[in-house]
């Protein structure tokens, strides 16, 4: 792709590096944002210089929050004996878009992968097992996509948790294999939630 500017070819190859991005699709944004006017791109880099300088994650579940501690662990409605394990803040969103879910949440950071050089020590496994031995938490519902990665992060998390008093289950499989949890709908994955299994027996249909 031939550039007639330098700027233009610097910002094209920013934009690319976002996911999902490629040259074209790029191109595209940065040519839309420099037809608008000037006050509306400066917006744009306000917001994510303050997201990127001023963002926090919750000191207990570990999702982006404004505050220390976001408004889902703060809410005394919802049931602190219940934990959704979640991969990130997307899987978060989706969950409470079914409204069928009033527990809290753990966001792992990401899913054990060696291939992307992803290991336990690079996940907020350590914090959820610590949470657990505080007593609080009765249950654990594995949320993660049905992956290899999925499963095996599944596993290890199950193994650290042996001998702690805590219920371990997951998600139905109303969710496709391999399957993410953000791009699947609001009825089937508030079902998969309610009509959750053990553990267990996961392990042994696997």
């Amino acid at each position: 792709m031939e550039f007639s500017s330098k700027l233009l070819e610097n910002a094209v190859y920013e934009m690319s590096q976002l996911p999902g991005i490629g040259k074209r699709t790029a191109l595209r944004l940065v040519l839309h944002l420099l037809n608008q006017p000037e006050e509306q791109t400066q917006n744009l880099s306000r917001a994510l210089l303050q997201l990127k300088e001023d963002v926090n994650f919750c000191k207990s579940c570990h999702n982006i929050s404004d505050t220390e501690i976001c408004e889902i662990c703060a809410n005394p409605k919802r049931d602190k004996s219940l934990v959704c394990v979640v991969e990130d803040i997307r899987d978060v969103m989706a969950i409470e878009n079914t409204s069928q879910y009033q527990g809290l949440y753990h966001v792992l950071g990401g899913k054990i992968s060696p291939m992307e050089g992803v290991g336990p020590q690079d996940l907020n496994i350590i914090p959820l097992v610590n949470r657990v031995k505080n007593g609080d938490v009765k249950e654990l519902i594995f949320a993660l996509s049905s992956t290899m990665e999925g499963d095996t992060t599944n596993f290890y998390i199950y193994k650290q948790l042996e001998g702690l008093n805590v219920v371990t289950s997951t998600i139905a499989r109303g969710i496709s294999v391999g399957d993410e949890l953000e791009y699947a709908d609001e009825v089937t994955l508030g079902r998969s939630i309610l009509n959750r299994v053990p553990f267990e027996n996961s392990i042994k249909a696997g």
